[in-house]
């Protein structure tokens, strides 16, 4: 009997915790971390990852000068305004002020590119201009550069709710991609996007308590990197964990997914530079 009650106490099983009651204002910006789900989701609501995170945690994202993100768009701001590439032009060349020309900017991202006949994220739409319009090259992957302007023009937008307009192009199909793979279980674990996000949020495996996995705060510092996170490098990290074979950032496959899981969170406020664990 004892070596029964040893054994079943030994077995680590998820634990149930709700999203915290909590409000979130970040300098004077209130934020949306709670809000009714849009029609199509098996939620009544959806939730900031914010609300999942222990209070230190939310601390810091509330506190600009505490929040290590806020270098990054610092950093976004100095890139903004350097001269690059062959036509000796800035982001500020064109784009002037960007607390003006990219306020709403982070909020109805990714759009619909004709030229690409494809949804493209801020990420893209940089290296779209870049190449284009400033004769420099595009960035690489997860580069620091790259972080550091998709944070600054997505900070732009903070407290801003997120809504994508599904009309525009074939965004619809690339939707219906993107809820495919959202759902589709993948890797030896045989886990999809929803067995975390959607079936078990709110439980607690080992020490991370399960949010319904929105992306409005990416880039994302994580305490567990110590860095920021871009979006599709968590999406590839997501899928690693699965065991399952990593898509190449910004493939079709990520890009249906970014557009889907950016649905999903219509409503919340953007958060970038949100903090997580």
């Amino acid at each position: 009997m004892a070596a029964g009650v040893i054994l079943a106490s030994a077995v680590a099983l998820p634990v149930l915790a709700d999203p915290v009651d909590d409000t979130l204002s970040i300098d004077g910006v209130d934020i949306t971390t709670r809000t009714k789900a849009t029609e199509g989701l098996p939620f009544e609501e959806i939730y900031s990852g914010w609300l999942f995170r222990e209070a230190e945690t939310r601390a810091t994202e509330a506190d600009p000068f505490a929040n290590p993100g806020m270098l990054a768009v610092e950093r976004g701001e100095e890139i903004w305004n350097t001269i690059d590439g062959s036509k000796g032009q800035s982001c500020a060349s064109c784009h002037n002020d960007a607390a003006e020309t990219m306020k709403g900017i982070a909020a109805d991202y990714p759009k619909w590119d004709a030229d690409a006949k494809r949804p493209i994220n801020i990420e893209l739409q940089i290296d779209k201009c870049r190449v284009e319009n400033m004769g420099a090259e595009a960035y690489k992957f997860d580069s620091e550069q790259q972080i550091a302007l998709t944070s600054y023009i997505k900070h732009q937008s903070l407290g801003m709710p997120v809504s994508v307009d599904l009309s525009k192009g074939e965004l619809q199909s690339w939707w219906d991609k993107g809820k495919e793979a959202y759902y589709t279980r993948t890797g030896q674990l045989n886990f999809s996007c929803a067995s975390c996000h959607e079936t078990a949020m709110g439980k607690h495996i080992r020490a991370d308590h399960l949010s319904q996995g929105q992306i409005n705060g990416f880039p994302t510092y994580r305490f567990q990197q110590a860095a920021m996170v871009s979006l599709h490098s968590r999406f590839r990290g997501c899928t690693r964990d699965t065991r399952a074979e990593m898509p190449a950032a910004f493939s079709d496959q990520l890009m249906a997914l970014e557009l889907y899981v950016t649905w999903r969170g219509t409503g919340l406020s953007v958060e970038t530079p949100a903090v997580r664990h």
